[in-house]
């Protein structure tokens, strides 16, 4: 039986620990699961709590040759994502580490504390040559956390250090926490930020992202980042058919009269654990219109709920992606966003000195 509005887990995206069948994972925790027999003694906790762990990776940089996305390197400060976007596709990156995709994702996080030291070993490699490092294509770097560990700030401070190019996608107003040291990298054409935003009703907002900033402070941060020459790209993602769609123009048209230079869009996607939990999320809080949006999807994804191939992933097929494609170049056309995006500075690059060395310039 689908659970019902007075079941779900409120305050957070999954509404379970949705289990990863693909690596065994199941079969290990069916028998004596601690958590199981604690809940049957004393019932559910009435608050799920989020908990951190520091892990000191040996690398930080990840370097990708997929050939449809537009950065061939990336850095993930966090694993797990407070947020708790329930439509997460890096959601199944928890079951790598034997964790639930669903609740694990949003409440069991990550802090890679020594990402910049890792960084400054990388930038000095013999040989290494520069180009943008993407920033929040996998956790968003500015959730909540952030305000204690300061792992992007750390990045971004070495980044303005060495002259690199760093991009940042993130749904929260934190980063203007270091817009000091985004004006000095945009100065410099050396930093680009997106602000992902999915619709302007706040109830809806929680019930798909319930601990991201709220829509209305993530417009005020796309304005307050233009006011500072901070380049701003708005991404309206993903476009959920049926739930979000609707705030499509409004988006694009109201990021625009806030200072965005760019916006665009990605289709929702529902990798592995993703569906099913997707899934489990309309029956709470959608049971009306389930079927709607799924069929809807299945009709861009080849009759499938995911469609994972390159360039296919990004760009869905069907008389719905049609429609939202040309509804999504109507409202830039009336915003006057559509335009070239920018470019990033990457001749300036110089390698970094010892840690704790100051720059002489």
């Amino acid at each position: 039986m689908a659970a019902g509005p007075d079941d779900r887990i409120r305050g957070r995206g999954a509404q379970s620990s949705a289990v990863p069948q693909r690596f065994g994972l199941a079969e290990r925790l069916v028998d004596d699961d601690w958590r199981d027999a604690m809940e049957a003694l004393d019932g559910p906790p009435a608050k799920l709590r989020t908990t951190v762990i520091e892990e000191r990776p040996k690398t930080i940089v990840t370097f990708n040759q997929s050939p449809d996305v537009p950065f061939d390197r990336s850095i993930n400060a966090y694993r797990g994502c407070e947020h708790g976007c329930v439509y997460c596709f890096a959601r199944p990156t928890h079951a790598y580490h034997d964790l639930s995709p669903g609740l694990d994702f949003e409440t069991r996080l990550f802090a890679k504390a020594n990402a910049a030291e890792l960084l400054r070993s990388t930038l000095s490699k013999r040989g290494y040559r520069p180009a943008p490092i993407a920033m929040g294509t996998n956790t968003d770097p500015y959730q909540p956390i952030e305000r204690r560990y300061r792992i992007t700030r750390n990045v971004l401070a070495l980044c303005l250090e060495t002259r690199h190019p760093v991009t940042i996608t993130t749904k929260s107003d934190r980063v203007l926490d270091d817009l000091d040291l985004l004006a000095d990298l945009a100065r410099r054409e050396l930093v680009a930020v997106s602000l992902s935003v999915t619709t302007f009703d706040p109830r809806l907002s929680g019930l798909l992202e319930p601990r991201a900033a709220s829509p209305a402070k993530r417009l005020a941060a796309i304005r307050r980042l233009s006011e500072a020459s901070v380049p701003v790209h708005c991404s309206v993602s993903p476009i959920i058919p049926a739930v979000t769609d609707e705030f499509m123009e409004d988006i694009v048209a109201r990021a625009a009269g806030a200072g965005a230079r760019s916006a665009g869009w990605i289709p929702l996607r529902l990798p592995h654990e993703v569906a099913p939990l997707f899934r489990e999320w309309l029956d709470v809080h959608f049971p009306d219109r389930k079927d709607k949006v799924m069929n809807i999807v299945r009709d861009m994804r080849g009759g499938r709920d995911n469609d994972p191939g390159f360039f296919t992933r990004f760009r869905p097929k069907g008389v719905w992606a049609d429609l939202f494609r040309r509804r999504f170049a109507l409202a830039l056309k009336r915003a006057g966003l559509d335009k070239p995006k920018f470019a990033l500075d990457t001749t300036s690059f110089r390698k970094p000195g010892p840690e704790g060395q100051l720059s002489l310039i």
